[in-house]
């Protein structure tokens, strides 16, 4: 796994490893920190040690190329978890949400939102995207941007720093210091004589920073509303946002079953037995077309997160109250 910083990759690496230690497996649960060097030398380790498969949510996309090398000539099969790893044939399976679906369900949230905030058209909306390394921030941008880009072509969005490119509105680590700081400074140069209406944000905790941002440039006081603010990952501090009023959505990607279904994965690897994928043309990593098992995605705002959270028995209804 990449880094604890995040809620979501502790909760991912405590349900695999609680998943496979119940069906009998001995596992070995690394996190990185973020350091992709530290990453590279626990896969070499897991290799020498001969580790019977692999699951790994690359840091880098790319840089695991030089390790897993080794993985292939050892036999050691190799699942890319939630992210795609790049430029290597030595990935076998690739489990995930649907990334391009979670995009589009930002978009749209976000139009929804600013149709309902009675904010006047144009729309003044700035773009986030994720870490320019993690292949999935791709397709999360150009889902959303399928829904977007009509309403920037006619006039309905715009977008007042002019910072539309990819690489340019990209959070590297999707660190939310990083994307607090941009926002302050879209803010500074962009605003002084208008308002933020919308933000597309990938991330619970790019939302957050931005938010940050926004809150101390005056917005969410003194009648100044906040924009509508998008998300991903359903992170407990963002939910609360979200019933709070301010964190407009999130995107909700029950990582339990993202799980289940690597676990099954193993189980069938371990077999010998056919492996259960539902995409084998999407998702092409530059050296081949990597086998996929596609999960379902689910938009969540105030009006249905808490059900959709307790009907999922993600949350307790006493982990929601502010």
């Amino acid at each position: 796994m990449p880094t604890k910083t995040s809620e979501r990759w502790i909760k991912d690496g405590d349900y695999i490893k609680q998943a496979l230690e119940a069906a009998g497996y001995q596992v070995n649960l690394q996190y990185a920190n973020d350091d992709i060097p530290t990453q590279v030398t626990q896969v070499n380790d897991m290799v020498t040690k001969k580790n019977q498969v692999m699951v790994i949510a690359s840091i880098d996309g790319t840089a695991l190329a030089g390790a897993l090398k080794d993985a292939k000539s050892s036999g050691v099969p190799v699942i890319a978890y939630d992210r795609l790893i790049r430029s290597t044939d030595a990935v076998d399976y690739y489990t995930t949400f649907d990334n391009y679906k979670v995009g589009v369900l930002q978009g749209t949230s976000l139009l929804a939102g600013l149709a309902a905030s009675g904010a006047a058209k144009p729309w003044n909306v700035e773009l986030f995207a994720g870490s320019p390394d993690d292949n999935n921030a791709g397709f999360f941008f150009k889902g959303a941007m399928s829904v977007l880009q009509p309403k920037i072509d006619d006039g309905t969005i715009k977008i007042a720093s002019g910072e539309t490119d990819f690489n340019t509105v990209a959070t590297l680590r999707w660190d939310a210091a990083v994307a607090k700081k941009r926002m302050e400074n879209i803010l500074t140069k962009s605003y002084s004589t208008a308002d933020v209406n919308g933000v597309l944000a990938p991330y619970d905790g790019i939302s957050r920073g931005v938010i940050a941002a926004l809150k101390g440039a005056g917005y969410g006081s003194g009648g100044k509303k906040l924009p509508i603010v998008t998300g991903q990952d359903a992170e407990l501090e963002s939910v609360k946002s979200i019933l709070g009023g301010e964190q407009y959505s999130t995107v909700f990607k029950d990582t339990r079953k993202l799980a289940e279904a690597t676990v099954k994965m193993i189980q069938e690897i371990a077999a010998k037995s056919t492996v259960t994928v539902n995409d084998t043309k999407t998702y092409e990593n530059g050296v081949k077309t990597v086998p996929t098992m596609l999960l379902e995605p689910v938009s969540c705002d105030k009006a249905n997160c808490k059900q959709v959270l307790l009907d999922a028995k993600y949350y307790t209804e006493d982990q929601l109250k502010a």
